[in-house]
């Protein structure tokens, strides 16, 4: 069997995994909050406002603040959703899962023993890559 045929039945059983059933459950949550979706429109439509105001000449800075603070009201709105909350934690699980893949594969490549890739505990990853080796963010 080749590499690749094993990578694709891994990938099926990564499938199963509760970080891509969590990930599933999270995102049709947020497709199917009608208020949230409605709140995502209306972003995208100040946005473009917003962004059509910056470019006319003369600006009008008083409108520019207007949308700038509504744009910025919305968006707060939009993050603090529980269903954008719970697609943002389950994305940020599935991350470090496709993270912890990754060093697998990237020490296996290397001629690392990819049975020691141990995935690294959350508190332990700082943000920087620079002195870690392990989640791949």
């Amino acid at each position: 069997m080749s590499a690749i045929l094993k990578f694709k039945e891994a990938a099926k059983e990564l499938q199963q995994s509760e970080e891509c059933k969590a990930y599933d459950a999270a995102r049709k949550a947020y497709d199917d909050d009608s208020e949230l979706q409605a709140k995502i429109g209306e972003f995208n439509l100040l946005r473009l406002d917003l962004n059509n105001e910056m470019s006319k000449e003369p600006r009008d800075n008083d409108k520019i603040a207007e949308l700038n603070s509504q744009t910025s009201q919305l968006y707060g709105e939009i993050m603090d959703s529980q269903s954008m909350a719970a697609l943002n934690d389950a994305k940020a699980s599935i991350e470090r899962m496709i993270g912890h893949v990754n060093a697998i594969i990237n020490t296996a490549i290397e001629g690392g023993d990819p049975m020691a890739v141990e995935e690294p505990a959350e508190e332990e990853c700082g943000g920087s890559c620079g002195s870690c080796g392990g989640c791949g963010h």
